[in-house]
């Protein structure tokens, strides 16, 4: 009788952690008035005239960046830590991974992330292409909402979520030089 007590106390106890466990989403991270509105995810290249695997894509330095529109009309506005609204797009490594290269290119206003486009993706077949396309636009979301590349891994894609989170690092590791 007494295990029995126990035992449904235990389950009572767990079920209550469980429900009351929260976690972040990035539904919720978008309604955060100092986050992003949209995010874009270019797969393949898109409108940067790289295609996967191309030896072209090499060509694009690691280490790039470029700084626009650094003045602002307003005489110089900051952001709220008091850094300027500088925007510069930032290129991370090429990562190699055992399905092909990650490639993430970040643009940063002010020290804040605010697109992540995806330069080169894995490449070896269908199969990559459909893991691609249900991991990258995951890994965008929440690299915007974290604004670091402390992210979660996606379930399915962990070769295509190391190659992202690893040149993502590169990106900001060269972002904030």
């Amino acid at each position: 009788m007494r295990r029995a007590i126990l035992t449904l106390g235990g389950t009572a106890a767990g079920l209550a952690a469980l429900l009351s466990f929260k976690t972040h989403s990035p539904a919720a991270a978008a309604a955060d008035p100092g986050t992003p509105a949209a995010a874009s995810s270019t797969i393949g290249g898109g409108g940067t005239g790289l295609a996967t695997g191309a030896p072209a894509s090499t060509a694009r330095a690691a280490g790039t960046a470029s700084a626009t529109a650094g003045a602002t009309a307003g005489g110089g506005a900051t952001t709220g830590g008091g850094g300027s609204t500088a925007t510069r797009t930032v290129t991370g490594a090429v990562e190699n991974t055992a399905y092909g290269p990650m490639q993430v290119q970040i643009t940063l206003t002010g020290q804040r992330i605010t697109q992540v486009n995806v330069l080169q993706h894995t490449n070896t077949g269908t199969m990559s292409d459909q893991i691609d396309s249900f991991a990258i636009p995951k890994l965008t979301a929440e690299t915007l909402a974290a604004q670091s590349a402390r992210i979660d891994t996606v379930s399915g894609a962990s070769y295509t979520s190391s190659g992202y989170i690893q040149s993502l690092q590169s990106a900001l590791d060269q972002g904030k030089a």
